[in-house]
């Protein structure tokens, strides 16, 4: 606006100035010539005036092409007079908080992508045509062997999958629901679906997530059997431990008698409440099971102390690495099995035992170690009840040997397995993880 009023000014100052010519020999044509030469003159001047301005807005529209190109990492100089510095730092301010509100947003949706797909539920994100637009890994490996399934409709993925998973996942509803093994000797496995829907630019979208609840229902019945068994060794204790100060009383008492018949019932009672005693002690070890204290372990010194308990055939080479597990705890799981091993009717040379190294889908390292023998192996009702507490085949079972085998594997984050061999007998299949990560 300035330079405009100053180039209007000096055209004013020419046309007053030259305007007394007019009425002289020169006349108009000089009058003619002396304005064009003003107007170029400011023209110039405006120019130069406005150089500074010209070069501001050129840079500002600039960063304002970036911003609506979501880039603000633009800056631009401080030049020109005191509105324009101020609007050019404004400009600047601006794109800084705008690229640390960007990293932000950045670093927690890179945080909450990691967590989805280190998930171990399964989730399913679909829009309103039902093809999937987003999926963590293991919704990757249950639908389709870790392959991406972004692109895929719902209806391609259910195909080849179980029916029961297919009828749960058309079900407009959520809940529970069970998914049948694959071999007889496995664990039928339980699910949980729940279901969302929620609008998104503009369009709807529906989320799917399956949790796996078959270890957890397995702990919420241990936890319930644990209490059971707290409650009941109490009161056992409480009558227990009079009836055995009682009957030392009696010995006593009646000693100068010398009598066979009291001799032989006071034997009896106090047999009697040593075995119940030492019952009681059996259930309240798996009741009050403590967490496992992990260290590394010697392979080859482990199988030794086992073969002074009980002989077997050692299948295959150890593991060059050395195990990470609570040693006491899982010697104890594998002497009860070799137990049952020599109980089932085997002779030491058809029992085995093998280690071998796992890595599972997910990159997990760890090791199985299988234990073999040439019994009469189990029906599939016995298989799919072995592993409960109180449930024994053997007339003066406990049921606890296999349960509190079960309590220590899943405590290490591991997995016991029951499995009829093919020719005969019976293998229980462990895997135990290998690293370090608690």
């Amino acid at each position: 606006m300035f330079s405009t009023l100053c180039a209007i000014g000096l055209v004013i100052g020419l046309f007053w100035w030259l305007a007394p010519m007019a009425i002289t020999d020169l006349g108009w044509p000089l009058i003619s010539g002396a304005l064009l030469l003003s107007v170029i003159i400011s023209l110039l001047v405006s120019r130069y005036l406005t150089r500074d301005l010209a070069r501001s807005l050129s840079a500002l529209e600039v960063g304002l092409l970036n911003f609506k190109d979501n880039d603000f990492s633009v800056h631009i100089p401080l030049q020109g007079g005191g509105q324009l510095r101020a609007l050019a730092s404004l400009f600047n301010e601006s794109a800084e908080v705008l690229r640390r509100e960007r990293q932000y947003i950045y670093q927690r949706e890179l945080l909450l992508d990691k967590v989805i797909q280190s998930s171990p539920n399964v989730m399913l994100l679909l829009d309103d045509q039902q093809r999937v637009i987003y999926a963590n890994d293991a919704a990757r490996h249950l639908f389709n062997q870790g392959i991406r399934i972004e692109g895929l409709k719902l209806t391609e993925l259910l195909k080849g999958l179980s029916e029961e998973l297919a009828i749960a996942l058309n079900n407009p509803k959520g809940g529970l629901f069970t998914l049948a093994c694959e071999t007889e000797d496995s664990e039928d496995e339980t699910w949980h679906l729940s279901r969302g829907r929620f609008l998104l630019n503009g369009q709807y979208h529906h989320l799917i997530l399956l949790k796996q609840m078959t270890r957890e229902l397995n702990r919420q019945e241990v936890a319930v059997w644990k209490k059971v068994i707290r409650i009941i060794s109490h009161e056992l204790n409480n009558s227990v431990a009079p009836i055995a100060s009682m009957v030392k009383s009696g010995r006593k008492i009646t000693a100068p008698l010398e009598d066979p018949k009291l001799k032989l019932i006071f034997d009896t009672i106090e047999d009697r409440t040593s075995h119940l005693s030492q019952f009681i002690f059996n259930y309240a070890r798996f009741a009050k099971l403590p967490l496992p204290k992990k260290s590394r372990v010697d392979w080859a010194r482990l199988t030794e102390q086992l073969a002074q308990h009980y002989g077997f055939t050692l299948e295959g080479e150890l593991p060059p690495e050395s195990g990470y597990f609570d040693v006491i705890q899982i010697e104890q799981v594998l002497l009860n099995l070799l137990k049952n091993a020599h109980e089932s009717g085997s002779t030491v040379d058809e029992i085995s035992l093998r280690i071998t190294t796992s890595v599972l889908s997910d990159g997990v390292s760890g090791v199985i170690i299988e234990v073999k023998d040439a019994g009469t192996g189990m029906s599939p009702e016995v298989l799919t009840q072995a592993l409960l507490p109180f449930y024994s085949t053997k007339h003066s079972g406990t049921g606890l040997g296999l349960a509190l085998c079960r309590e220590i594997i899943e405590a290490h984050d591991g997995r016991i397995s029951l499995h009829n061999r093919a020719d005969a007998g019976l293998m229980v299949k462990l895997w135990l993880p290998n690293d370090e990560r608690d």
